[in-house]
């Protein structure tokens, strides 16, 4: 059994409740796997796994309209360690950027008083990592340091700015939705404003062309046909549109110039090379519109919400789509488009005035789950999971069938390898785009199927009123068993107990059909709770006082019969001993219950005078009850011995019999002490009252004091009497010495006093119309004040004390506050607060530990057998680290568990497995791209006579087309050739005609291309140009004489300022290295690399990459990451390594070196074993740092001479010790 501890020490938290309308957009889910959402001024960070809140963050004074998590997309050390940043903004304009676990502001940022629009941390992780981008009304776009809180640059635009967003794939390039269309910007960059005002484009909305009522009756696929150009550079003719009712734009991240318009009834896929539409998500007529839509980046899919709540997924199916039989004709005419299949969906809610989806975000390391925050103050988790289905169970919907990935984490696994499918996008469902014959030849494919699951679910509380009471305080007597609830009545007629420790609700009762107005605590385990229904025309009401038992459920109806059509009960007051309650109505005289019988003791004459106020006195005659209960006792056990006489047996003990007998003793004979209690009329008198037993004595009167107006409330505790009048006034009455202190505090009308618990501890809390403040009775002087309008925007509803220094605050923003005394708004440090069930998140370590843990997970396993158990090594840190890094250990899933102890696991998929664990975004795209090539490359090397079956496994598993030029060649030319296809049936006008043309001619398509130029009409100027150059394009012979001459040609022009048509022939003539050598020299790096990938064999393709390299790693770039990524693709494995080591990504590199040399992937020789040595040496000096002593004598026993020192001062202390 474990010893029972009490944590007396409560956390200051705010319970939440329903959200505000400006809160819509406020949500955000960051790689560090944390989800974030606005709910009024208040920031609540919500752990996605374990669904618990884990923060509250209160600074704010207005709604908060945007919440962004920062961007891991950067090497972490002890020096830049994982942190929890996020920056929110409210509607006065002001953004905060938080440090989360402690609670605290980094930074505060103001420029306007308007709320933001739209604000995004900058992704090009080079530059500074503080960078973030805000969007401040009407027409505002500003770069702000988010770290020191200065602003870099401010550029105004024409039009009011409704939001942006950026290109995943160049970060100069970024696009505006302004009210009118969209801006396109492409010299964004983060040192200067830019200096255009941007492309601007108009979309005419979806709904004013003609085409679209076509589209009920034919379909939406014929209709899309007919939609006219969307996107036009000329202001459309006033009629033709209306207000931009686009609600969100945003790039595809899945590919490179996509990007996608969403409307309430459809999203458009525009492709940006020809700004033309390809492709359209249209709802039937009789479908829910939608609300938002998240792109994926692992895979073409689509999260979207709609304005049920239900969440789907869309996958794009792959264009050549393998369906049924073979003999089945061919569609005669296949619709050339992207079409997006429902691929699963979730329940919707219910959906009433007060409940609405506000937003959805998804998890950005594994795309596989999406949270759905509800305006009711709801988080509901939907997981996806995949099954695979049989193959002949084949279902005949439209859709072509998904299968599963031939990878697991990178790297393709045989049938009977562990591994775990749900784990993320990429992992669950395999590239659709290369779904062919080579696919159905492969028999390992399996088809899936993906179902959304609801994994976790967060309630806020439910509307305001409140009516809040704290449970009996903890004392020495009750600690074994004392839990502290705080029972939370609704206007809905439920009552609500919550959990203080872990701010979780412990049971929700409906007992009242109708709104709760008081709760006052019986016992550790029971209340008694009423509420009243709303009169009728004589001022009558139902009152329903109900007792209810918190362990069972149980509740009774305390008056019985009664409470049908009388006057409301105005209180309801338990003495201090729990025996009786006196019941206050408004127009009819009190009455007083026996708590324990529930019987009414007595009910007042019709002249009793009517009571304004009333408290029960604290002191009573405890001792007197005692004896009288045991002499009862003791009576009562003879009787009952007396009368059994069959019992021959000694064993009955005594101690059951004295039990049985206190209950029937206490019921038969009513024992009962003396208690007191006094209330006020409405002129002031003050009555002093005894019960005991059935009787109810009067006992004195003290007249009225004159400087009082009409008694609203009194509280008692010890010697001092403290009552409360309509005008704010205080009356402390010290009853030993008989003295009474006025004060006024002119707050106006005192709703309610209340001591705090604890003996001798004579503080107390009123509340006012317009706020609350804490008094100390003893020193007669205020301790804090909290009023509505100044300090706090929101009102108060109810007080009560949580503990002996904390108070518990209801407010009508809907939220109920656990605050110290002195009533400011604090955030709790993360780590001090106990969570019910243990969350993963290393953010959370400090960063020596974060660190440690991580490569404690890389590097299993340790001495020959893996395990979890960090007590097994060699780390000489202090226990509580210790400790916490287990619980972490701990919280993780038990298939992730499997996957980290499982020796077939390799060490590239672990370090994938890990990345993904720690949200770590740099690492993610690091190992995908090095565990392909690792393991492609090294495929190739044994088989270089035959060339076939290589190329078959690259076929099935390519790298995905989301890492753009970092794909191999032979997939990136087959992706360009699908585009251009596409493109060309959807031409439009001759732009788009001559771009497709264009194309065609650099991707060496050029039959095509001249059956485009062909195409010109007479009439248009560039009739004769266009006709010569097909002439040419057909012509051209590889004569010496010829080439010459096109070549110069071609120089002369592209000296003159004619890029791009110089290129052209550059390539007609098959002199494509030339033409990437001139695009680089002119600054067109991508276009370079495009075209060297799509043209050159992959010689001349790595030079003209190499070269690239090189300008990305200068000093003015600075782009090192990116240049990594390229020379991976490469396969330049030893210059990866040597750039990660003086880049002093130790970790990296030795994980990397490690990882070539297992794959065999390092020519050996002196240099490398160099490298390699260094590199193991500098990673043990960093693992020494982190004090991870194991890890640091194995990699510098690996180092060989570099290692030799460090091995030697860490086996060092070992020595000693030895010899002591």
């Amino acid at each position: 059994m474990q010893p029972f501890t009490v944590n007396i020490k409560l956390a200051a938290r705010t319970l939440t409740g329903a959200l505000s309308a400006p809160n819509r957009g406020a949500a955000d889910w960051g790689w560090q796997g944390l989800i974030a959402y606005g709910c009024h001024s208040l920031v609540l960070v919500v752990d996605a796994n374990t669904a618990q809140t884990l923060q509250v963050l209160e600074r704010h004074k207005a709604n908060v309209v945007k919440v962004k998590w920062a961007k891991e997309n950067y090497h972490h050390n002890i020096g830049s360690p994982y942190s929890l940043r996020l920056a929110s903004a409210d509607a006065t304009g002001k953004i905060i950027v938080w440090d989360v676990a402690t609670g605290t502001a980094r930074c505060e940022i103001q420029e306007h008083a308007k709320p933001i629009q739209d604000m995004q941390w900058l992704w090009n992780q080079d530059a500074s990592r503080d960078l973030l981008l805000a969007v401040h009304p009407p027409n505002y776009i500003v770069l702000w340091n988010a770290d020191t809180g200065t602003k870099l640059w401010k550029k105004s635009y024409a039009e009011n700015i409704l939001s942006f967003s950026f290109d995943p794939f160049d970060p100069s390039h970024l696009a505006l939705l302004t009210s009118e269309g969209i801006v396109f910007i492409s010299d964004f960059s983060p040192s200067k404003a830019p200096a255009s005002s941007g492309k601007k484009v108009y979309i005419s909305s979806p709904h004013s062309s003609p085409s679209h009522k076509l589209a009920a009756t034919t379909g939406a696929k014929k209709a899309l046909d007919k939609v006219k150009i969307l996107i036009s550079n000329e202001k459309p003719s006033a009629e033709s549109v209306t207000l931009n009712d686009c609600l969100q734009l945003s790039y595809l991240p899945s590919k490179r110039n996509y990007m996608l318009l969403l409307y309430p009834r459809e999203i458009l896929i525009l492709d940006l090379e020809v700004n033309q539409t390809v492709g359209v998500i249209a709802i039937e007529r009789t479908g829910v519109p939608f609300l938002q839509v998240i792109p994926c980046f692992q895979r073409d899919g689509l999260f979207c919400l709609h304005e049920n709540g239900c969440i789907t997924l869309r996958v794009r199916r792959p264009n050549c789509s393998i369906t049924g039989t073979p003999n089945e004709e061919p569609d005669p005419d296949p619709v050339q488009e992207l079409t997006y299949d429902l691929r699963s969906q979730c329940d919707a809610i219910r959906v009433t005035k007060t409940v609405r989806p506000f937003s959805m975000v998804c998890c950005p390391v594994n795309e596989n789950s999406a949270a759905l925050i509800v305006s009711d103050g709801r988080v509901m988790i939907w997981e996806l999971k995949s099954s695979i289905s049989g193959r002949n169970l084949r279902n005949s919907s439209s859709a072509s069938p998904l299968y599963s990935p031939v990878s697991f984490c990178g790297i393709p696994v045989g049938a009977f390898q562990n591994k775990l499918p749900d784990l993320s996008l990429d992992n669950m469902i395999g590239q659709g785009t290369v779904a062919g014959e080579e696919q159905l030849k492969s028999s390992f494919l399996q088809e899936v199927h993906l179902k959304f699951l609801l994994t976790g679910l967060l309630s806020g509380l439910p509307l305001p009123p409140f009516a809040i009471r704290m449970c009996p305080p903890l004392t020495t007597k009750n600690i074994k068993q004392y839990e502290p609830l705080l029972a939370v009545g609704t206007s809905n007629g439920s009552v609500l107990v919550f959990h203080l420790t872990s701010g979780l609700l412990h049971k929700e009762l409906s007992i009242h059909s109708c709104e709760v107005k008081g709760i006052e605590w019986i016992s550790l385990s029971g209340f008694i709770s009423f509420a009243t229904s709303t009169p009728n025309n004589l001022g009558l009401v139902r009152n329903e006082l109900q007792l209810v038992d918190l362990p069972t459920g149980r509740s009774i109806a305390f008056r019985g019969e009664r409470g049908s059509d009388e006057p409301a009960i105005e209180m309801i007051k338990v003495s201090h001993l729990k025996q009786y309650l006196a019941v206050i109505f408004k127009d009819k005289p009190l009455e007083i219950w026996d708590v324990r019988t529930c019987t009414l003791l007595r009910e007042m004459s019709k002249n009793f005078p009517t009571v304004t106020a009333l408290e029960w006195s604290p002191s009573h005659n405890l001792k007197s009850l005692r004896k009288k209960q045991l002499a009862a006792r003791e009576a009562m056990a003879r009787q009952t011995v007396a009368s059994d006489t069959e019992v021959s047996s000694v064993e009955s003990s005594v101690i059951s019999l004295l039990q049985e007998a206190e209950s029937k003793s206490e019921l038969s004979q009513n024992i009962s002490a003396r208690e007191h209690f006094v209330f006020t009329d409405a002129d002031g008198q003050v009555y002093h009252l005894t019960v005991e037993g059935n009787s109810v004595k009067d006992s004195a009167r003290i007249p009225p004091d004159g400087s009082m107006g009409s008694i609203t409330c009194i509280a008692w505790k010890g010697d001092t009497l403290v009552l409360g009048d309509v005008d704010g006034n205080l009356n402390f009455w010290d009853l030993k010495a008989r003295v009474s202190r006025g004060i006024p505090t002119h707050r106006s009308w005192v709703k309610k006093i209340r001591f705090a618990p604890g003996k001798g501890n004579q503080k107390l809390i009123a509340m006012y119309n317009d706020g609350a403040e804490v008094w100390d009775s003893k020193e007669v002087q205020m301790v804090s004040s909290l009023r509505s309008g100044r300090n706090v925007n929101y009102r108060i509803l109810d007080v009560d004390w949580c503990t002996s220094d904390k108070v518990i605050l209801a407010s009508d923003d809907g939220c109920i506050r656990v605050l110290e005394m002195s009533m400011k708004p604090s955030c709790f440090r993360m780590d001090e607060q106990d969570l019910i069930e243990p969350a993963w998140c290393p953010y959370l370590l400090v960063p020596r530990a974060s660190l440690a843990l991580k490569a404690f997970l890389l590097h299993q396993p340790w001495n020959e057998k893996y395990s979890l158990d960090v007590m097994n090594i060699d780390y000489p840190e202090n226990e509580n680290v210790k400790n916490l890094i287990q619980e972490q250990l701990n919280s993780l899933s038990n298939d992730i568990k499997k996957l980290l102890l499982d020796p077939d696991f390799t060490l590239l998929q672990r370090c994938l497995l890990v990345a993904r664990l720690y949200g770590d975004e740099s690492e993610l795209h690091f190992w995908t791209i090095a565990a392909h090539y690792l393991h492609s490359l090294s495929q190739e090397k044994p088989a270089k006579p035959t060339n076939a079956p290589i190329l078959q496994e690259q076929l099935v598993n390519p790298l995905d087309i989301c890492y753009d030029i970092l794909c191999e060649n032979h997939y990136f030319q087959k992706f360009q050739l699908e585009r251009v296809n596409l493109q060309e049936v959807k031409r439009s006008t001759y732009d788009h005609t001559r771009k497709c043309a264009d194309q065609l001619l650099l991707l060496g398509q050029t039959d095509r291309a001249v059956q485009l130029l062909l195409e010109t009409s007479s009439e248009n100027a560039h009739y004769y140009c266009d006709s010569l150059k097909a002439c040419l394009v057909t012509t051209v012979t590889s004569s010496g004489p010829s080439q010459s001459t096109i070549k110069l040609v071609a120089t002369n022009m592209i000296a003159n300022g004619k890029l791009s048509e110089g290129v052209q022939l550059l390539c007609l003539i098959d002199k494509a290295a030339d033409a990437c050598r001139y695009l680089q020299t002119y600054g067109e790096w991508n276009r370079a690399a495009w075209l060297a990938k799509v043209r050159l064999n992959s010689e001349e393709c790595a030079d003209v990459l190499k070269r690239w390299v090189d300008h990305l790693c200068s000093p003015q770039v600075n782009q090192k990451s990116k240049a990594i990524l390229v020379l991976l693709s490469l396969g330049c494995f030893t210059k990866v390594a040597e750039m990660l080591h003086s880049m002093r990504y130790f970790d990296r590199a030795a994980l990397f070196v490690e990882a070539c040399l297992k794959y065999g992937a390092f020519e050996v020789n002196n240099d490398t074993n160099k490298l390699i040595h260094a590199v193991y040496a500098d990673y043990a000096r960093s693992l020494k740092l982190l004090g991870f002593k194991q890890g640091a004598l194995i990699f510098s026993s690996k180092a060989g001479e570099a290692g030799k020192d460090l091995l030697m001062e860490l086996k060092q202390p070992e020595e000693e010790v030895t010899q002591e």
